[in-house]
Protein backbone atom coordinates (compact mmCIF):
# COMPACT_ATOMS: atom_id res chain seq x y z
CA UNK A 1 0.00 0.00 0.00
CA UNK A 2 1.04 3.48 -0.69
CA UNK A 3 0.34 7.32 0.43
CA UNK A 4 -0.68 8.66 -3.08
CA UNK A 5 -0.99 12.37 -1.28
CA UNK A 6 0.35 15.01 -3.98
CA UNK A 7 1.27 17.39 -1.08
CA UNK A 8 2.79 14.97 1.25
CA UNK A 9 3.50 16.22 4.73
CA UNK A 10 6.93 15.84 6.40
CA UNK A 11 6.45 13.97 9.79
CA UNK A 12 9.06 14.41 12.06
CA UNK A 13 8.21 11.43 15.15
CA UNK A 14 10.25 12.23 17.87
CA UNK A 15 11.50 8.73 20.37
CA UNK A 16 8.92 7.80 22.66
CA UNK A 17 9.61 7.92 26.33
CA UNK A 18 11.52 5.38 27.75
CA UNK A 19 8.97 3.14 29.36
CA UNK A 20 6.15 5.05 27.05
CA UNK A 21 3.20 6.61 29.18
CA UNK A 22 3.22 6.41 32.64
CA UNK A 23 0.66 4.10 32.33
CA UNK A 24 -2.82 3.13 31.38
CA UNK A 25 -5.16 6.19 29.95
CA UNK A 26 -8.01 6.47 27.24
CA UNK A 27 -7.04 9.21 24.56
CA UNK A 28 -9.19 9.58 21.16
CA UNK A 29 -7.17 10.69 18.42
CA UNK A 30 -9.81 11.54 15.82
CA UNK A 31 -9.50 10.56 12.28
CA UNK A 32 -8.65 12.64 9.22
CA UNK A 33 -9.77 12.46 5.33
CA UNK A 34 -7.28 12.17 3.00
CA UNK A 35 -7.65 12.89 -0.08
CA UNK A 36 -5.20 11.32 -2.63
CA UNK A 37 -4.61 11.85 -5.97
CA UNK A 38 -3.11 10.49 -9.17
CA UNK A 39 -4.64 7.08 -10.12
CA UNK A 40 -6.56 5.76 -7.27
CA UNK A 41 -8.81 8.49 -7.22
CA UNK A 42 -9.98 8.02 -3.69
CA UNK A 43 -10.13 9.38 0.27
CA UNK A 44 -9.07 7.41 2.85
CA UNK A 45 -9.39 7.84 6.68
CA UNK A 46 -6.00 8.43 8.30
CA UNK A 47 -5.64 7.85 12.53
CA UNK A 48 -1.76 7.65 12.43
CA UNK A 49 0.70 9.18 12.62
CA UNK A 50 -1.05 12.22 14.77
CA UNK A 51 0.77 15.71 15.42
CA UNK A 52 0.89 14.35 19.40
CA UNK A 53 0.79 10.58 18.70
CA UNK A 54 3.39 10.01 15.57
CA UNK A 55 3.51 6.01 16.68
CA UNK A 56 2.27 3.14 18.48
CA UNK A 57 5.22 0.86 19.29
CA UNK A 58 6.51 0.65 16.23
CA UNK A 59 3.34 0.96 13.78
CA UNK A 60 3.63 4.39 12.38
CA UNK A 61 1.18 4.60 9.49
CA UNK A 62 -2.52 3.55 9.94
CA UNK A 63 -4.71 4.15 6.52
CA UNK A 64 -8.74 2.70 6.63
CA UNK A 65 -10.39 2.88 3.33
CA UNK A 66 -14.10 2.22 2.20
CA UNK A 67 -16.59 0.62 1.77
CA UNK A 68 -17.08 2.01 -1.91
CA UNK A 69 -16.65 0.38 -5.03
CA UNK A 70 -13.45 2.75 -6.35
CA UNK A 71 -11.09 -0.03 -7.71
CA UNK A 72 -7.53 0.66 -6.29
CA UNK A 73 -4.95 0.87 -8.91
CA UNK A 74 -1.78 1.80 -8.11
CA UNK A 75 0.96 2.07 -9.97
CA UNK A 76 4.39 0.90 -8.59
CA UNK A 77 6.43 3.51 -6.39
CA UNK A 78 9.13 2.85 -3.50
CA UNK A 79 9.08 2.21 -0.22
CA UNK A 80 12.31 2.44 2.34
CA UNK A 81 12.69 1.53 5.70
CA UNK A 82 9.66 0.34 6.93
CA UNK A 83 7.36 -2.88 6.35
CA UNK A 84 3.14 -2.81 4.71
CA UNK A 85 0.69 -4.13 6.07
CA UNK A 86 -2.22 -5.11 4.01
CA UNK A 87 -5.21 -6.31 5.36
CA UNK A 88 -8.48 -6.28 3.24
CA UNK A 89 -11.74 -6.46 5.29
CA UNK A 90 -13.50 -7.27 1.31
CA UNK A 91 -12.33 -7.00 -1.77
CA UNK A 92 -9.02 -8.70 -3.75
CA UNK A 93 -6.24 -7.06 -4.13
CA UNK A 94 -3.45 -7.95 -7.04
CA UNK A 95 0.15 -7.24 -5.32
CA UNK A 96 3.65 -7.04 -7.77
CA UNK A 97 6.91 -6.08 -6.32
CA UNK A 98 10.49 -5.78 -7.46
CA UNK A 99 11.14 -8.82 -5.15
CA UNK A 100 9.25 -10.92 -7.90
CA UNK A 101 5.64 -11.77 -5.72
CA UNK A 102 3.02 -11.68 -8.07
CA UNK A 103 -0.08 -12.62 -5.29
CA UNK A 104 -3.31 -12.01 -4.81
CA UNK A 105 -4.55 -11.00 -0.77
CA UNK A 106 -8.33 -11.63 0.18
CA UNK A 107 -9.75 -10.81 3.71
CA UNK A 108 -8.24 -12.76 6.09
CA UNK A 109 -5.13 -13.26 4.86
CA UNK A 110 -1.80 -10.85 5.59
CA UNK A 111 0.51 -9.37 3.16
CA UNK A 112 3.76 -8.53 4.85
CA UNK A 113 6.11 -6.68 2.41
CA UNK A 114 9.98 -5.51 4.14
CA UNK A 115 11.44 -2.77 2.24
CA UNK A 116 14.65 -2.63 3.83
CA UNK A 117 17.34 -0.70 1.79
CA UNK A 118 14.31 -0.06 -0.65
CA UNK A 119 11.40 -1.86 -3.17
CA UNK A 120 8.64 -1.10 -5.02
CA UNK A 121 6.05 -2.52 -5.91
CA UNK A 122 2.03 -1.99 -7.09
CA UNK A 123 -1.95 -2.94 -6.17
CA UNK A 124 -4.35 -3.60 -8.15
CA UNK A 125 -8.09 -4.60 -7.70
CA UNK A 126 -9.71 -7.77 -8.71
CA UNK A 127 -11.78 -7.19 -11.38
CA UNK A 128 -14.64 -9.72 -12.05
CA UNK A 129 -14.03 -12.07 -14.74
CA UNK A 130 -17.20 -10.87 -16.56
CA UNK A 131 -17.16 -7.61 -16.20
CA UNK A 132 -19.85 -7.10 -13.93
CA UNK A 133 -19.58 -4.60 -11.11
CA UNK A 134 -17.25 -4.52 -8.83
CA UNK A 135 -17.67 -5.40 -4.93
CA UNK A 136 -17.24 -3.55 -2.05
CA UNK A 137 -13.55 -2.55 -1.31
CA UNK A 138 -12.68 -1.82 2.19
CA UNK A 139 -9.36 -2.43 4.17
CA UNK A 140 -6.33 -1.13 6.26
CA UNK A 141 -2.67 0.00 5.37
CA UNK A 142 -0.29 0.05 7.97
CA UNK A 143 3.28 0.49 7.98
CA UNK A 144 6.04 -0.64 10.85
CA UNK A 145 8.55 1.40 11.12
CA UNK A 146 11.84 -0.87 10.63
CA UNK A 147 14.48 -0.46 14.04
CA UNK A 148 18.19 1.05 13.32
CA UNK A 149 19.49 -2.12 12.82
CA UNK A 150 17.25 -3.77 10.36
CA UNK A 151 16.08 -0.79 7.88
CA UNK A 152 19.03 -1.29 5.34
CA UNK A 153 18.45 -5.38 5.09
CA UNK A 154 17.68 -6.97 2.20
CA UNK A 155 13.49 -6.17 0.58
CA UNK A 156 11.41 -9.16 0.85
CA UNK A 157 7.61 -10.26 0.49
CA UNK A 158 5.86 -12.85 2.68
CA UNK A 159 2.38 -13.45 2.47
CA UNK A 160 0.30 -15.91 5.25
CA UNK A 161 -3.22 -17.64 4.30
CA UNK A 162 -4.05 -18.95 7.26
CA UNK A 163 -3.99 -16.81 10.57
CA UNK A 164 -4.49 -18.05 14.26
CA UNK A 165 -7.19 -17.71 16.01
CA UNK A 166 -7.09 -16.40 19.97
CA UNK A 167 -10.42 -16.91 21.91
CA UNK A 168 -11.11 -15.64 25.43
CA UNK A 169 -14.43 -14.12 27.63
CA UNK A 170 -16.32 -12.55 25.70
CA UNK A 171 -13.44 -12.18 22.25
CA UNK A 172 -11.95 -14.19 19.39
CA UNK A 173 -9.66 -12.61 17.67
CA UNK A 174 -7.53 -13.49 14.56
CA UNK A 175 -3.55 -12.42 15.34
CA UNK A 176 -1.94 -10.57 12.18
CA UNK A 177 1.43 -10.20 13.63
CA UNK A 178 3.46 -10.65 17.21
CA UNK A 179 1.15 -12.36 20.08
CA UNK A 180 -2.28 -12.19 21.49
CA UNK A 181 -3.36 -14.37 24.37
CA UNK A 182 -0.94 -17.01 23.93
CA UNK A 183 -1.34 -17.27 20.19
CA UNK A 184 1.58 -16.62 17.66
CA UNK A 185 1.41 -15.31 14.14
CA UNK A 186 3.78 -16.88 12.04
CA UNK A 187 4.42 -13.28 10.36
CA UNK A 188 8.10 -12.37 10.41
CA UNK A 189 8.75 -8.54 12.38
CA UNK A 190 11.47 -7.11 13.77
CA UNK A 191 10.55 -5.04 16.88
CA UNK A 192 8.09 -6.97 19.82
CA UNK A 193 4.54 -5.80 18.52
CA UNK A 194 0.93 -7.27 18.15
CA UNK A 195 -1.84 -6.36 15.61
CA UNK A 196 -4.97 -8.58 16.00
CA UNK A 197 -8.24 -8.01 14.42
CA UNK A 198 -11.04 -8.66 17.41
CA UNK A 199 -14.57 -9.14 17.60
CA UNK A 200 -16.57 -9.27 20.50
CA UNK A 201 -19.86 -8.70 22.63
CA UNK A 202 -21.21 -7.71 25.55
CA UNK A 203 -18.63 -7.84 28.23
CA UNK A 204 -15.24 -8.63 27.12
CA UNK A 205 -11.59 -9.39 28.64
CA UNK A 206 -8.36 -9.21 26.20
CA UNK A 207 -5.42 -10.14 27.90
CA UNK A 208 -2.31 -7.41 26.92
CA UNK A 209 1.60 -7.47 27.52
CA UNK A 210 1.80 -4.71 30.14
CA UNK A 211 5.27 -3.58 28.13
CA UNK A 212 3.59 -2.74 25.69
CA UNK A 213 1.38 0.56 24.64
CA UNK A 214 -1.43 -0.05 22.78
CA UNK A 215 -4.24 1.45 20.38
CA UNK A 216 -7.66 0.28 18.92
CA UNK A 217 -8.84 1.30 15.73
CA UNK A 218 -13.20 0.21 16.34
CA UNK A 219 -14.21 -1.11 12.85
CA UNK A 220 -17.95 -1.65 13.27
CA UNK A 221 -19.94 -1.33 16.94
CA UNK A 222 -18.37 0.11 19.96
CA UNK A 223 -17.07 -0.44 22.90
CA UNK A 224 -16.98 1.27 26.67
CA UNK A 225 -13.44 1.15 27.90
CA UNK A 226 -12.86 2.62 31.28
CA UNK A 227 -16.59 4.10 31.51
CA UNK A 228 -15.54 6.14 27.94
CA UNK A 229 -17.33 5.31 24.78
CA UNK A 230 -15.56 4.56 21.80
CA UNK A 231 -17.23 4.48 18.32
CA UNK A 232 -15.96 3.70 14.94
CA UNK A 233 -13.98 6.14 13.73
CA UNK A 234 -11.59 7.84 15.95
CA UNK A 235 -8.38 5.79 17.25
CA UNK A 236 -8.17 4.78 20.96
CA UNK A 237 -4.44 5.33 22.50
CA UNK A 238 -4.64 2.73 25.69
CA UNK A 239 -1.35 3.83 26.86
CA UNK A 240 1.14 1.35 28.75
CA UNK A 241 0.67 -0.82 31.67
CA UNK A 242 -2.22 -2.66 30.78
CA UNK A 243 -2.19 -6.58 31.59
CA UNK A 244 -5.90 -6.64 30.21
CA UNK A 245 -7.85 -4.72 28.79
CA UNK A 246 -11.88 -4.77 29.81
CA UNK A 247 -14.72 -3.80 27.56
CA UNK A 248 -18.53 -3.44 26.94
CA UNK A 249 -19.41 -3.78 23.40
CA UNK A 250 -22.01 -3.50 21.35
CA UNK A 251 -23.58 -6.72 19.08
CA UNK A 252 -21.46 -7.28 15.91
CA UNK A 253 -18.37 -5.23 17.71
CA UNK A 254 -15.44 -5.37 15.72
CA UNK A 255 -11.93 -3.55 16.27
CA UNK A 256 -8.08 -3.48 15.48
CA UNK A 257 -5.96 -3.59 18.20
CA UNK A 258 -1.88 -2.70 17.29
CA UNK A 259 0.77 -2.46 19.90
CA UNK A 260 4.08 -2.87 20.52
CA UNK A 261 6.79 -1.43 22.81
CA UNK A 262 7.27 2.38 22.80
CA UNK A 263 9.77 3.35 19.89
CA UNK A 264 13.10 4.35 20.99
CA UNK A 265 13.95 5.95 17.79
CA UNK A 266 13.26 9.28 16.01
CA UNK A 267 12.27 8.84 12.46
CA UNK A 268 11.14 11.08 9.38
CA UNK A 269 8.75 9.99 7.11
CA UNK A 270 7.98 11.56 4.09
CA UNK A 271 5.51 10.01 1.18
CA UNK A 272 6.23 6.29 1.13
CA UNK A 273 9.53 6.42 2.63
CA UNK A 274 10.39 5.43 6.85
CA UNK A 275 14.25 7.34 7.26
CA UNK A 276 16.11 9.08 10.01
CA UNK A 277 17.58 12.55 8.14
CA UNK A 278 16.37 14.99 5.97
CA UNK A 279 19.38 14.20 3.40
CA UNK A 280 18.62 10.40 3.44
CA UNK A 281 14.98 10.65 2.78
CA UNK A 282 16.00 13.44 -0.30
CA UNK A 283 18.17 10.96 -1.61
CA UNK A 284 15.31 8.05 -1.84
CA UNK A 285 13.82 10.26 -3.81
CA UNK A 286 16.31 11.40 -6.21
CA UNK A 287 17.08 7.00 -6.64
CA UNK A 288 13.47 6.72 -7.02
CA UNK A 289 13.27 9.61 -10.02
CA UNK A 290 16.94 8.21 -11.10
CA UNK A 291 14.87 5.05 -12.73
CA UNK A 292 12.35 6.49 -14.92
CA UNK A 293 13.57 5.82 -18.39
CA UNK A 294 16.01 3.03 -17.15
CA UNK A 295 15.96 0.43 -19.92
CA UNK A 296 14.33 -3.05 -17.58
CA UNK A 297 17.66 -4.44 -17.21
CA UNK A 298 18.91 -1.30 -15.42
CA UNK A 299 16.34 0.16 -13.30
CA UNK A 300 15.68 -3.60 -12.20
CA UNK A 301 19.66 -3.32 -10.84
CA UNK A 302 18.79 -0.11 -9.66
CA UNK A 303 17.99 0.51 -5.71
CA UNK A 304 14.12 0.06 -6.03
CA UNK A 305 13.91 -2.82 -8.73
CA UNK A 306 11.23 -3.78 -10.88
CA UNK A 307 8.04 -4.48 -11.08
CA UNK A 308 7.39 -6.96 -13.52
CA UNK A 309 4.29 -6.38 -15.54
CA UNK A 310 4.47 -2.58 -16.05
CA UNK A 311 6.79 -1.93 -18.60
CA UNK A 312 6.37 0.34 -21.81
CA UNK A 313 4.16 -2.60 -23.26
CA UNK A 314 2.11 -3.26 -20.81
CA UNK A 315 -1.28 -0.81 -21.53
CA UNK A 316 -2.82 0.57 -19.31
CA UNK A 317 -0.95 -1.10 -16.53
CA UNK A 318 2.59 1.02 -17.84
CA UNK A 319 4.39 2.84 -16.33
CA UNK A 320 5.25 4.02 -12.46
CA UNK A 321 4.36 7.17 -9.69
CA UNK A 322 6.83 9.66 -9.94
CA UNK A 323 7.85 11.14 -6.79
CA UNK A 324 6.60 14.76 -5.28
CA UNK A 325 8.71 17.75 -4.67
CA UNK A 326 9.90 18.09 -2.13
CA UNK A 327 9.32 21.40 0.44
CA UNK A 328 11.64 23.98 0.14
CA UNK A 329 12.60 23.76 4.20
CA UNK A 330 14.36 21.25 5.81
CA UNK A 331 12.77 19.27 8.82
CA UNK A 332 12.16 20.57 12.54
CA UNK A 333 11.22 18.44 14.98
CA UNK A 334 7.62 17.59 16.02
CA UNK A 335 7.14 16.38 19.93
CA UNK A 336 5.07 14.06 21.06
CA UNK A 337 2.27 14.91 23.37
CA UNK A 338 1.74 11.56 24.88
CA UNK A 339 4.03 10.00 27.51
Amino acid sequence: MTNLEVSPQQEVCPPAPAGGTSGPCLQLWPEREVPLGGVRAMNVKRTLPQRGLPTIGAWCFLDSFGPDRTAMSVLPHPHIGLQTVTWPLAGHIRHRDSVGSDVVVRPGELNIMTAGHGVSHSEFAVLPADGGELPLQRGLQLWVALPDGERHRIPAFEQHRELPRASGPGFTATVMVGELAGVASPATMFTPIVGADVSCEGDAVLPLDPGFEHGILVLDGGLAVDGQGLPAGPLGYLGTGRSELRMEALPGTRFLLIGGEPFGEELLMWWNFVGRTHDEVEQARDDWEAQAGLPDAESAAARYGLVPGHGPDDGAEAGRIPAPPLPGVRLTPRKRSVG
